[in-house]
């Protein structure tokens, strides 16, 4: 497979490369595309990709990830004898031009490239086993399909933790099933400006969050027979909740009744406990009233619109 260069990275700003990225998928955009990332969604990257939502804040895990690549690359050439440089290029497919890649580092002497990650202490045991976790396999090998790689080398830094290396190899099978799967991605939603359909996941959430953060006044929309069905099933879901909350309550007021003044009970298979708590609060209405200039002091206000849902009463 054929590349071209796209820009020098080091030469534009934040706000370009940006830009740039929305041109295209990226190897952290292909977990998503298959469905493989928790923290992101169809429906959060198609409006990030169309500039529709506003670039996430610089958070301090990001800003340690890159601080900390190169220290990863020289942990991985002290641990494995072998070298890498940068490479300080984005890339595009030529044959598959919606595919972009942005890689860390090339190995020297092999068709091959270096991705280096840091993550916190808490994903300890995603790497423990030995396992490459799926999204970053699934990124090696979006890159090697665009920069025609024989493997990938992945590198990860466990803070305060460990370090681990993997070899990723080619697999010319799944490599084909994500080309496929980008392309459905690019053509069906992207270019043609059709969102996927939504799911509720906290990143489809923030999107509709972002897109429409306030309502106008004195507005309203006609519901079309889809968003009618919508809220005949929310209905019917939040029917059955209520109901499985019943039976939850009434489950547990048997095992407070069977416990008794038993701050324990076990049985061949469980063990429950019913103990006493202590939680500290603050009397807000006393507070207002006796001491009403440390309650403004303190006082916080958050905004956020909220979904409510009401059945009309049936005509007579």
């Amino acid at each position: 497979m054929s590349r071209v260069k796209v820009c020098r990275v080091p030469d534009i700003t934040h706000e370009e490369w940006l830009a740039y990225r929305r041109t295209g998928i990226g190897g952290s955009d292909a977990s998503t595309i298959v469905g493989l990332n928790p923290y992101s969604s169809l429906y959060y990257l198609y409006n990030d990709k169309l500039g529709l939502l506003a670039p996430k804040d610089d958070t301090e895990a990001m800003r340690q990830g890159r601080d900390l690549e190169q220290y990863v690359a020289d942990r991985w050439m002290e641990a494995t004898g072998k070298k890498c440089q940068r490479n300080n290029y984005m890339w595009r497919s030529v044959e598959h031009p919606f595919m972009l890649a942005d890689i860390d580092r090339e190995v020297v002497g092999e068709n091959a490239g270096l991705e280096c990650k840091t993550t916190s202490v808490y994903n300890r045991h995603d790497f423990e086993g030995g396992e490459v976790p799926l999204t970053y396999y699934v990124q090696c090998q979006h890159y090697m399909a665009v920069m025609g790689f024989d493997r990938m080398y992945l590198a990860v830094l466990v803070l305060n933790r460990g370090f681990y290396h993997y070899v990723i190899q080619r697999d010319e099978d799944e490599i084909a099933a994500l080309i496929e799967e980008e392309r459905g991605f690019w053509e069906g939603h992207i270019l043609p400006q059709e969102p996927p359909p939504v799911d509720g996941s906290d990143a489809t959430r923030s999107a509709l969050r972002q897109r429409w953060p306030e309502e106008e006044d004195g507005t309203w929309v006609y519901l079309d027979t889809a968003a009618d069905h919508l809220l005949g099933a929310l209905e019917s879901v939040q029917r059955e909740i209520k109901a499985l909350k019943e039976s939850e309550e009434t489950l547990k007021a048997g095992l407070m009744a069977a416990l008794g003044e038993c701050a324990v009970g076990q049985s061949d298979r469980w063990e429950v406990s019913w103990r006493t708590q202590t939680r500290t609060g603050v009397d807000s209405r006393r507070l207002k009233k006796e001491w009403p200039a440390v309650y403004e002091a303190c006082k916080t206000v958050s905004t956020a619109r909220v979904l409510r849902t009401k059945k009309k009463k049936e005509e007579l």
